[in-house]
C-alpha cells in the first residue's frame, strides 16, 4: 500500500488511517476511458437520442459477464435510476444487460450465464438460467431488450444492443424511465430511435479496435 501511495497510484490519509484513489490512478483510468471505451464515440449520439426522446439515456458494456455502466445522459431534474458511470450491475437483471446477452456468441454467453448469481431483487427478477435464456431467444428475435423493474423497483427501461459489423457485442443503450411516467408498454415508442442510434454506434465504433 505504501508503495501505491508514493506511485501516486494511491493516497494516504493520516487523521484516519484510510487510503482513496491517487491523482495517477485517476489520469491512467480517465485515458482507458477515453482509449478502450465506446463512450467517447457513443457520447454524441446518446445525447441527440436523449434530447429526441426526454429521458434518460444509459450506455453499457459488459466485463466478466456483468454491466459496466460508461456513460449516461440524464434529461431533466426529475429522480433518478441508480445507475451511473463506472456502476457494476448485474447482467441477467438489466435491460442492457440482457440486450449484450442475447446478441453474445454461444461459448460466450455459456460463460456468462455462469457469472450470474440470479438473486431476486424484486418480485419480476429472473431467479434461474432457464427462465433468462428463454427471454433471450425473443430479445434475439426483436432486436430490443426490457428491464421489467427487474433491478430497481419502479425503474423500466428498453435496450438495444451496439453490435459491430459483423454482429460482435460492443455494448449496449437504453432509455430509462419510471412506471410513474410510464407503462412498459408505452416505452414501444422509443423503439425505433432507440435502435437507430445503436445501430449509428455501431456502424461508428465498428472500425475501432475495442477488447474483446
Amino acid at each position: 500500500m505504501k508503495t501505491l501511495a508514493d506511485e501516486q497510484m494511491l493516497t494516504f490519509n493520516p487523521d484516519d488511517q484510510t487510503y482513496s484513489l491517487g491523482v495517477r490512478l485517476i489520469r491512467l483510468a480517465h485515458t482507458a476511458w477515453k482509449n478502450a471505451s465506446l463512450a467517447p464515440i457513443a457520447r454524441p449520439f446518446i445525447e441527440s437520442l436523449s434530447a429526441e426522446v426526454g429521458e434518460t439515456v444509459h450506455l453499457a458494456q459488459i466485463d466478466n459477464g456483468q454491466v459496466l455502466f460508461i456513460d449516461k445522459i440524464k434529461a431533466d431534474a426529475r429522480p433518478d435510476t441508480l445507475a451511473r458511470a463506472g456502476k457494476i450491475v448485474p447482467a441477467y437483471c438489466t435491460g442492457v444487460g440482457k440486450a449484450m446477452l442475447a446478441f453474445m456468441a454461444p461459448k460466450r454467453l455459456e460463460l456468462a450465464l455462469l457469472q450470474q448469481a440470479y438473486l431476486k431483487y424484486t418480485p419480476s427478477t429472473h431467479g434461474s438460467a432457464e427462465t433468462l435464456v428463454g427471454e433471450l431467444q425473443t430479445i434475439r428475435d426483436e432486436g430490443i431488450a426490457y428491464d421489467r423493474e427487474e433491478h430497481e423497483q419502479g425503474t423500466i427501461s428498453i435496450a438495444a444492443p451496439i453490435l459491430s459489423d459483423n454482429g460482435r457485442v460492443l455494448g449496449a443503450a437504453s432509455i430509462a424511465t419510471s412506471t410513474t411516467h410510464y407503462t412498459l408498454e408505452q416505452l414501444d415508442m422509443f423503439r425505433e430511435p432507440l435502435l437507430k442510434t445503436a445501430a449509428k454506434i455501431g456502424a461508428e465504433a465498428t472500425s475501432w479496435q475495442f477488447p474483446s
